[in-house]
C-alpha cells in the first residue's frame, strides 16, 4: 500500500500568537469561568442603575458572563468593559452585540427593499456606515445578515431577508458581510438563521420547516455558504425544527456541514432563549438535557436562557458532555475577542467624538435605488414640482415611524421623513400642498399621491399575516381616489408582498416603495417628481391572491404545465396561476432593449453575452438579468434559474454590451444537453439562446 503524505498546514504567525494566546488563558479558566464566557445576557438600552440590566456587576465580577445583547450607548459598554477587564480574575474583556438589521443610528431600507436596488455595492455601503455607527458605541458584533431565503410572503421576517432566489440571497450575503468586517472598524457579521426558518409551515413565525436535503442544498444553503465564504465570523441557529430536529440540536447541520465539511470556525450563536426552547419542541426535558443536546451539537454561545452558565459544570463532571467539547466553544469566543483586538485594547471600540449626524447621503441613495416602478398608465409619472395644487392622502403619508421600517435599532422616528415631509420639500413654492386621511382631500386637487400599505408593525418578527389584502378599509380609499379621474400615483409602504390585484389593474401609477428608513420621504419624492429615474426590481413574487402562496419563479415544470386551452393541466379554474408581478420585474421612466445574445461554452464555463441599449428619452438604469434552463436531467430542474445580474446606468440612446461567465457545475448539468439562457428585464421575459452543455 502506497504512504499517504499527511500534510499540516502552516500557520502564519498571527494565527500562532491568537493560538497560543487563547491556549494560555483557557489553561487559567475554572469550569465555571469557561461556562461564563459562553452564557450571553441581554442589556436594557442604557440601563437607569449600575444592577438595572440582568447581567448585574456581580455576575460580570465573579465570571459568570462573557457576552452582552443589547446595551446601548457607550457610556454603558464603557461601564460594564470596564468591570470585565478590571475587577475580574482573569480580565476578559466583554464582546457586545446588537441587532443592527439595516442600520444604527441611520436607518437604511429593509434588507427586502434594499435587494430590490438589485446593486450589491449599496448592500454593502450601509453595512459599513452600520459597522461604522454600532462600533461608536461599543458594540463589536451585529446579528446581520439574515440570509435566509423566504418564499412565503405571509412570514412576518421575509422583510429581514433578500427574498426567494438562492443566488441573488448570496450575492447580498456577501456583499453585507464585507460591509461589517471588510475595513475598521470591524464588526463581527451573523448569518442567521441556520438554516431554513423562511420555510416556516404556513407562513408562521417559528413554526417547524419540512424540506427536502436536495431543496435545502438548492435553496437554503447557498446564502450561507456565500456569507461563510466571505468571512462571516458568527452564525445564528435558527428557531425552526427542520424535518423533525430543532436546529439548536441539529449536530449534523451545525457540527457536520458548518464545521466539517465548510471549515467554519467562528461562532454559532444561539438565538433569542434557543436552547431553553428545546423544551418546548420536546426533545430535551430538563434544562441540563437541553444544555446538553445543543452544546454537543455546536452551539458555542446561550443567548439569555441562562442554561450553560448554571448546567454545563455539572454536565462536565458527570461526563454527559466531554470538556474538550465546551473547551472549543470557549476558544471560539476568545479567538473572536483576540481578532477584534480586545484583549490588546478592550476600549478600542467605541468614539465619544462621533458626531451625532446621520448618513443622509448614502441613505438617500440607496433608498432610491431600492424603489420599484410598477405602473405608469400615460406617463403619469414624474409629477411636475410646479403643480399647482397636490393632495397627499394616507394615514402612512404622515407616518415618519413607519418609514424606518421593524428592526430600527436606536433610529429616532423624529429624524426621519416621512413622505409627506418629502413631498413639502420637493415642490416649488406655488404649490400647495393638502393632506388628509380620507378621498375628500381628493377634491381640489390637481394630481393626487395615494400611500398605502403596511405600518412597521405589521412586518417583521412574529408579523406573520393569514392575508395579504391592503389591511383596513385602504382598498375601498383606493377606489374613491382613482373615482376622482384625476392623475394619481400610489405609494405602497410595504415589509412583503401584496396582493393588489385592483390597484394594478387601475391605479394610473404605482411605486414600492417599501420601507425606505431615514431618507425615505426625500427618495419618495425625487422618484414621484423626476429627479431619479426609478431602476429597482422585485428581489420576490407578488401573488394576485394568498391562494397562490407559495409562488416563486424558479419551480419546477411539470407533466402537465399550465395551458389555458387545455383543461387538466396544473393552474387554478378560479384564479390565473400567474403572478401579479414577477421575480425581477420592474419599469423605468425610460425604456430599454435588448439585442445581440451570444452564448459559448469555453472548457467548464457558458459565457453569455447580450447588448441593452436604452431606447427612450432619458437616462435610467437597466436592471439586465441573466437566466438558464436545463432541458434534460437526470433529475428535473427549474424552469428558471438566475445565474447572474448587472445594475447599469445608461444615457438615452447608450447601448452597453454585458457578459455573464456560469460555472457549468450550476447548471445541475449530469449528461450532454441543451441549456436555454434567457437575458432580459425580468424572470418572465428576454431574449432567448441555446448552448449545448455537457458535464
Amino acid at each position: 500500500m502506497a504512504c499517504i503524505a499527511i500534510v499540516t498546514p502552516r500557520l502564519s504567525a498571527q494565527d500562532t500568537a491568537a493560538t497560543h494566546f487563547v491556549n494560555s488563558l483557557l489553561g487559567r479558566m475554572t469550569l465555571e469561568e469557561k461556562a461564563g464566557q459562553l452564557n450571553l445576557l441581554r442589556g436594557a438600552g442604557v440601563p437607569t442603575g449600575p444592577a438595572s440590566a440582568p447581567g448585574s456587576d456581580s455576575s460580570i465580577i465573579t465570571g459568570r458572563v462573557g457576552l452582552f445583547y443589547g446595551v446601548r450607548g457607550l457610556s454603558e459598554t464603557r461601564r460594564i468593559q470596564r468591570i470585565a477587564v478590571e475587577r475580574t480574575r482573569l480580565r476578559i474583556p466583554i464582546l457586545f452585540a446588537d441587532d443592527a438589521i439595516h442600520g444604527y443610528h441611520t436607518i437604511f431600507p429593509t434588507p427586502l427593499a434594499e435587494a430590490a436596488s438589485w446593486d450589491p455595492s449599496a448592500a454593502e455601503a450601509s453595512a459599513r456606515v452600520t459597522a461604522i455607527e454600532v462600533a461608536n458605541d461599543g458594540i463589536q458584533w451585529t446579528y446581520a445578515p439574515m440570509v435566509d431565503i423566504a418564499r412565503d410572503p405571509r412570514w412576518g421576517r421575509i422583510v429581514e431577508g433578500s427574498g426567494e432566489d438562492p443566488y441573488l440571497g448570496s450575492v447580498f450575503a456577501a456583499a453585507r458581510v464585507r460591509g461589517f468586517q471588510g475595513a475598521s472598524p470591524r464588526v463581527i457579521a451573523t448569518a442567521k438563521h441556520f438554516v431554513a426558518y423562511g420555510a416556516a409551515e404556513g407562513g408562521r413565525d417559528y413554526n417547524t420547516a419540512e424540506v427536502s436535503d436536495s431543496t435545502l442544498a438548492q435553496i437554503y444553503l447557498p446564502p450561507f455558504k456565500a456569507a461563510i465564504d466571505a468571512g462571516a465570523m458568527s452564525v445564528m441557529a435558527g428557531f425552526d425544527a427542520l424535518n423533525g430536529v430543532p436546529m439548536h440540536e441539529n449536530r449534523r447541520l451545525i457540527t457536520g456541514l458548518l464545521r466539517d465539511t465548510w471549515h467554519f470556525g467562528g461562532i454559532v450563536v444561539s438565538d433569542y432563549t434557543g436552547i431553553m426552547e428545546l423544551l418546548h419542541h420536546g426533545v430535551a426535558g430538563t434544562r441540563a438535557e437541553a444544555a446538553e443536546r445543543a452544546i454537543n451539537a455546536g452551539v458555542d454561545a446561550d443567548m439569555v436562557s441562562e442554561i450553560y452558565v448554571n448546567e454545563l459544570p455539572g454536565l462536565v463532571r458527570s461526563g454527559r458532555v466531554k470538556l474538550a467539547t465546551v473547551d472549543a466553544s470557549v476558544r471560539r469566543i476568545l479567538r473572536a475577542k483576540y481578532e477584534l483586538g480586545l484583549f490588546n485594547d478592550p476600549y478600542r471600540y467605541g468614539d465619544s467624538t462621533a458626531p451625532d449626524t446621520l448618513f443622509r447621503g448614502e441613505a438617500r441613495r440607496i433608498a432610491r435605488e431600492s424603489i420599484v416602478l410598477l405602473e405608469n398608465r400615460q406617463h403619469t409619472l414624474p409629477f411636475s414640482k410646479n403643480i399647482k395644487t397636490l393632495a397627499v392622502i394616507g394615514a402612512l403619508a404622515a407616518d415618519s415611524a413607519s418609514a424606518l421600517g421593524p428592526w430600527a435599532a436606536i433610529g429616532r422616528p423624529e429624524q426621519a421623513i416621512s413622505v409627506l415631509t418629502g413631498i413639502r420639500r420637493a415642490v416649488s413654492s406655488g404649490t400647495s400642498i393638502i393632506y388628509g386621511t380620507d378621498a375628500s382631500a381628493a377634491q381640489n386637487a390637481d394630481a393626487i399621491v395615494l400611500v398605502v400599505g403596511e405600518n412597521r408593525d405589521m412586518s417583521g418578527e412574529a408579523s406573520s399575516r393569514a392575508l395579504l389584502d391592503l389591511p383596513g378599509d385602504q382598498e375601498q380609499l383606493a377606489e374613491a381616489v382613482i373615482a376622482t379621474g384625476k392623475p394619481v400615483a400610489v405609494v405602497l409602504m410595504n415589509g412583503r408582498p401584496l396582493s393588489v390585484g385592483w390597484l394594478a389593474d387601475h391605479a394610473p401609477a404605482m411605486i414600492d416603495a417599501w420601507f425606505l428608513g431615514s431618507e425615505m420621504g426625500n427618495a419618495v419624492a425625487d422618484v414621484l417628481f423626476g429627479d431619479y429615474n426609478p431602476g429597482g426590481k422585485l428581489p420576490v413574487t407578488f401573488p394576485r391572491t394568498v391562494g397562490q402562496v407559495p409562488l416563486y419563479y424558479d419551480h419546477l415544470p411539470t407533466g402537465r404545465p399550465p395551458d389555458p386551452n387545455e383543461h387538466y393541466t396544473s393552474k387554478y379554474i378560479d384564479e390565473p396561476w400567474t403572478p401579479l408581478y414577477p421575480f425581477g420585474y420592474g419599469l423605468s421612466y425610460t425604456t430599454f432593449a435588448y439585442d445581440s445574445l451570444t452564448t459559448k461554452v469555453v472548457g467548464d464555463t457558458l459565457h453569455v453575452s447580450a447588448v441593452v441599449r436604452n431606447t427612450g428619452d432619458r437616462a435610467g438604469d437597466a436592471v439586465a438579468q441573466c437566466y438558464t434552463h436545463t432541458l434534460v436531467a437526470h433529475v428535473s430542474r427549474p424552469v428558471r434559474v438566475l445565474q447572474g445580474f448587472r445594475r447599469v446606468a445608461l444615457a438615452s440612446g447608450e447601448r452597453r454590451t454585458l457578459t455573464f461567465a456560469i460555472p457549468v457545475g450550476r447548471l445541475g448539468v449530469d449528461e450532454p444537453t441543451t441549456v436555454d439562457v434567457y437575458v432580459g428585464p425580468s424572470s418572465a421575459e428576454g431574449l432567448l439562446g441555446h448552448a449545448t452543455v455537457r458535464p
